[in-house]
């Protein structure tokens, strides 16, 4: 795990850590205690990272000239963040596809896209929706279409306390939005059993 570039911005953070821990009415010094502070300000300075990652700056290093225009999908990709509203955790799987004008994407790079986005304190829809904005952006495809499906702490530790809701939100674009074939094709390819490679 990489230290913050200011060593004072850590110790900020650690010192927020543990007046928070008082505030809850916890004792900083006791033996499990003694190193809590250091270690959530290094974990939240691990799943925020994304703000320190230029998105288009990867992807624009794995731009391939192809003459390939079929739809290229990536799916099943597992993503971690942090819901900006109360800062737990929500999770699942994003899928990924978008149809080629001249010009593919290393396909490691989509994983990577989808960390940037997701190591920044989010919601749902806006995640979706800048994974599919930056693609569009970059790779000027004919179309992008983006799913994520997750499941909310929020939901699931607090509020209503239901544990087997999940959200899916979508993103379409170009083919994917104007094509009803193109749609269709994509949203079957989600409804593929996860090791039915049919």
């Amino acid at each position: 795990m990489s230290e913050p570039a200011d060593p004072q911005a850590a110790d900020n953070l650690s010192g927020i850590v543990e007046s928070m821990l008082k505030e809850l009415g916890e004792d900083p010094g006791r033996d499990g205690l003694l190193k809590t502070p250091e270690r959530v300000a290094g974990a939240m300075r691990f799943f925020t990272k994304g703000y320190q990652q230029d998105p288009a700056e990867i992807l624009e290093g794995a731009l391939f000239d192809v003459d390939y225009d079929e739809m290229v999908l990536v799916r099943d990709v597992d993503f971690y963040s942090l819901c900006e509203h109360h800062m737990v955790p929500f999770f699942g799987r994003v899928h990924v596809a978008y149809i080629p004008e001249g010009k593919i994407l290393g396909l490691s790079k989509v994983p990577r896209l989808i960390e940037v986005f997701a190591r920044r304190l989010q919601v749902q829809e806006r995640l979706t929706m800048q994974i599919a904005e930056t693609l569009e952006t970059v790779l000027a495809p004919k179309g992008v279409g983006v799913v994520v499906e997750a499941k909310h702490l929020c939901m699931m530790m607090r509020g209503v306390e239901r544990q087997n809701a999940f959200a899916v939100t979508s993103s379409l674009r170009g083919e994917f939005a104007d094509d009803p074939k193109t749609r269709a094709e994509f949203m079957g390819l989600l409804r593929h059993q996860k090791d039915g490679y049919a």
